[in-house]
């Protein structure tokens, strides 16, 4: 890059970072999540309006791609706050209820999904079409675990007994969705000896047996360091800091080299992380890092997700496939839900509102769609309606959840609330 270039990126990456942070606090003050009027901003600031005239004035290809480089980034870091935060605790004295509405929740959207794909599969053949017709159904499958964590802090709904369910269904979900993907990946590269993937089963083994105990010594040594000075606290955190950089890069390039995708290392790595000895790095360190991630590094990834969403030539064949995709991702994802929470004797109110929380798609959604576009197996017409998708699911919960799960249930479940099993979900029939 030369210094033109230099001076276009940074004032693209202002613009996206001003578009990103307006429209998402808009959608705040309206109860939408603000990751709703960041991915619409990345759409407005692609070739939808104007015939792509913004797009080519404030992202020429000159800076282009630095712009995907910055947003590889953004995403790696933020996959690996999502395995940080699955490994959180979530499904501690309720995973077998929530394994039970997971499977629920994945299996019939999959296979809803999966079917679907057959039908639009047009002139793919074989292996080609079995691949995508799996890996539709996967993306249907899709619940935004971050984003639902962040929909039911801003109501209040964090520590109620759905809010917790709703978070353990989904975390195990996404632990599912992830490991489909990631064979998906690997069978669709062909790039690469297919053996290579086989080394994901002991890289696992290495990260659990081996960096993770290592991580939990150094997370306590250095807690006992950083209590003898100032100066010696930040020379730790620096280090801590460089440290953990560093294994991030080399757990993305690991799964990168196994024929998987950067963003499963991260995961990975995140998702191994120690709670003991920790909690330090987790309460002053990683929170303003996931801030500047989520103001800086990830409003560059919806803008390159946005680039290649292309609304301006929407026909009416279109919109009804658009119709069917939302058809196909809303009965299946939240039948699936509401018919397992059912079969658990869940309360017929309170399954409606587990099945739309779990609804919620978002930023998740966005990624798997971005890596399916990069691997080929998704074209652009798809690829855009199904963004559409993830913008329509998300915003349903803030809208109809009011009216479905009331702040006086809310607070009636909040007091009632025994022990970590949300026991007054099961059995006698709630009402508002």
């Amino acid at each position: 890059m030369d210094i033109d270039d230099i001076t276009t990126f940074v004032r693209a990456l202002v613009v996206i970072i001003v578009v990103a942070r307006l429209l998402g606090l808009l959608c705040r003050r309206l109860g939408q999540p603000e990751v709703i009027g960041e991915i619409a901003g990345g759409i407005l600031l692609g070739p939808s309006l104007f015939h792509g005239a913004i797009t080519r004035e404030l992202f020429p290809a000159g800076i282009r791609p630095t712009l995907a480089t910055v947003s590889a980034v953004g995403v790696c870091v933020f996959m690996f706050f999502v395995g940080l935060h699955l490994a959180d605790g979530r499904l501690r004295g309720q995973g077998r209820t929530a394994l039970a509405l997971s499977v629920g929740s994945m299996v019939v959207p999959f296979v809803l999904g999966t079917v679907f794909a057959f039908g639009i599969a047009d002139d793919r053949s074989g292996r080609t079409a079995v691949l995508f017709c799996l890996y539709v159904g996967t993306a249907m499958s899709i619940t935004a675990f971050p984003v639902l964590a962040r929909i039911l802090t801003d109501r209040d709904l964090i520590d109620t007994p759905i809010g917790s369910l709703a978070l353990a269904t989904a975390a195990i979900g996404d632990v599912l969705a992830w490991a489909m993907l990631a064979v998906l990946v690997a069978l669709s590269r062909g790039d690469g000896p297919p053996g290579r993937v086989l080394f994901v089963i002991p890289f696992v083994a290495v990260l659990v047996g081996l960096v993770r105990p290592l991580l939990s010594r150094l997370a306590t040594r250095g807690t006992a360091v950083r209590e003898r000075g100032r100066g010696i606290r930040m020379a730790v955190g620096a280090g801590v800091l460089i440290g953990l950089a560093g294994a991030l890069w080399l757990s993305s390039a690991a799964t990168d080299w196994m024929g998987l995708h950067q963003i499963f290392g991260a995961f990975l790595l995140g998702a191994i992380m120690p709670a003991a000895g920790g909690s330090a790095l987790r309460t002053r360190v990683l929170p303003w890092i996931e801030r500047i991630v989520r103001i800086v590094l990830l409003p560059a990834f919806f803008v390159v997700a946005g680039l290649a969403v292309d609304l301006s030539g929407m026909d009416v064949g279109a919109f009804g496939l658009l119709a069917l995709i939302l058809l196909v991702a809303i009965a299946g994802k939240m039948g699936g839900a509401f018919g397992a929470a059912k079969l658990l004797r869940v309360s017929t109110r309170h399954s409606a509102a587990l099945a739309l929380l779990v609804n919620t798609r978002g930023l998740t959604e966005l990624i798997v769609l971005a890596v399916g576009l990069q691997i080929g197996l998704l074209d652009q017409r798809l690829y855009s309606l199904m963004v559409l998708m993830a913008l329509v699911t998300t915003s349903m919960a803030g809208l109809l959840l009011p009216f479905v799960y009331p702040s006086s249930m809310a607070r009636q479940d909040r007091e009632r609330r025994v022990g970590a099993v949300p026991a007054p979900l099961v059995g006698k029939e709630s009402t508002p």
